[in-house]
């Protein structure tokens, strides 16, 4: 079944210097907290899909004005702050990716844009809106590039949340999340970027949603384009040997197993902590879950 974007309540609050702006729950910013209800009651009436998903393009980056929308200095969620990047350059970062669809179909985006679930867009929590990236797929390879228009998702462990299509042409449909890296795009001029996209995955047709999520559920796994790797938790790097030492000690005094330390070198200084190799993005939030608890709150996905 796959998961979706959720609702983190009737209101959310978004501080912008000293004073407090309250949004309605209708506000883009409000909804990402909880799973939402299960694919097999979508909402009515649905809109009929386009009936091959993956001749979609992906979006084109060309520069954009910062919008007056969606963009403070930093904004609150479920007790937990948001920092607004000031530039999307030099965002780089893996971790687990999600998507949402046909209940938001048509709602506004934090830019005010009506969310299209069959665009190429996508909702992350701190890069500056509009902007682009490209989005991999870490399992097998596949590339889509996004445009960038919303807030979310507020889903612990998630860093990003794709449209419909998006996560369609990645192959994330049948379970819901995948494990990516997400790469902001900078337009070559101010004007447009003609940035080659990657090759499209094969097609997916049908002519309604419901018909798109049951053959995702039928269709055999794509094959991988690259080789499969191994993924793990960094728990931590470190600069001083004594501190990563005593790091290793406290997890595997917890309990916790597949403790590795990776010793410093000429390309790598620091002395890094990990666990794994993990099998699932189930796993992962488990894990990151548990670390949390032990105080370890900067554990971030790695990937071999």
């Amino acid at each position: 079944m796959s998961r979706r974007r959720g609702s983190a309540g009737p209101v959310a609050t978004l501080v912008l210097g000293s004073a407090f702006t309250v949004f309605a729950a209708c506000t883009p910013i409000a909804r990402r907290a909880t799973p939402s209800p299960p694919a097999s009651v979508p909402p009515s009436p649905a809109r009929s899909a386009p009936t091959d998903l993956g001749a979609i393009p992906d979006a084109t980056p060309r520069y954009e004005p910062r919008s007056a929308l969606g963009n403070p200095p930093f904004y609150d969620v479920a007790g937990r702050r948001y920092v607004v990047l000031s530039s999307a350059a030099g965002y780089r970062e893996r971790g687990v990716a999600s998507w949402y669809g046909q209940q938001f179909d048509g709602l506004r985006t934090a830019t005010g844009d009506p969310y299209d679930m069959f665009a190429m867009t996508a909702a992350h929590r701190t890069l500056p809106l509009p902007c682009y990236a490209r989005v991999t797929n870490l399992s097998n390879g596949r590339s889509v590039i996004v445009r960038v228009n919303d807030r979310g998702p507020f889903i612990n462990n998630r860093i990003i949340d794709l449209s419909y299509t998006a996560a369609a042409k990645l192959d994330m449909l049948r379970e819901g999340t995948a494990f990516v890296e997400v790469e902001a795009v900078m337009p070559l001029s101010s004007t447009t970027a003609a940035l080659p996209a990657a090759p499209p995955p094969t097609s997916v047709a049908s002519t309604t949603l419901l018909g798109l999520a049951a053959q995702a559920a039928s269709a055999p796994p794509a094959p991988a384009t690259t080789p499969a790797s191994q993924y793990y938790i960094q728990v931590g790097a470190y600069g001083v040997a004594s501190n990563a030492e005593q790091s290793v000690a406290k997890l595997r005094a917890s309990g916790l197993q597949h403790v590795l330390l990776l010793p410093a070198s000429s390309q790598q200084p620091l002395q890094r902590v990990r666990i794994g190799p993990i099998a699932s993005v189930q796993e992962f939030d488990q894990l990151i879950a548990r670390l949390a608890q032990l105080g370890f709150t900067g554990a971030r996905l790695a990937q071999d």
